[in-house]
């Protein structure tokens, strides 16, 4: 039988193609993303804001290279052979302020 309820969207992350593979970030917000994002994300760690749209890319090489935290660069290292998409919260894009405040508790949260 054919599926007629299949749903085209714009791909979250390069907004050019459309494609129906999509995840739920969040309850009823969903991340749509293309084959060649997915294929992006073998070597790029992506972030995408819910708050407000924005997508960031990083390669993941870099990133590892610039963990100071040895927890989190482990952590970085085990997903370096994964596709990862993230969704975040916020970002400094669409809440600077909430970013600026955040890092300020971690600063003063150190023993």
């Amino acid at each position: 039988m054919l599926d007629l309820e299949v749903k085209h969207e714009k791909c979250t992350i390069c907004k050019h193609e459309y494609t129906s593979i999509y995840t739920e970030a969040a309850p009823g917000i969903k991340i749509y993303v293309c084959d060649t994002c997915l294929e992006a994300a073998k070597h790029n760690f992506i972030w995408v804001c819910i708050g407000c749209g924005q997508v960031y890319l990083r390669p993941k090489k870099l990133v590892i290279e610039r963990t100071l935290d040895p927890e989190l660069k482990r952590a970085f290292i085990l997903c370096e052979d994964m596709q990862m998409i993230q969704g975040i919260d916020m970002c400094v894009s669409c809440d600077a302020d909430g970013i600026m405040n955040y890092m300020d508790a971690q600063k003063t949260a150190v023993c």
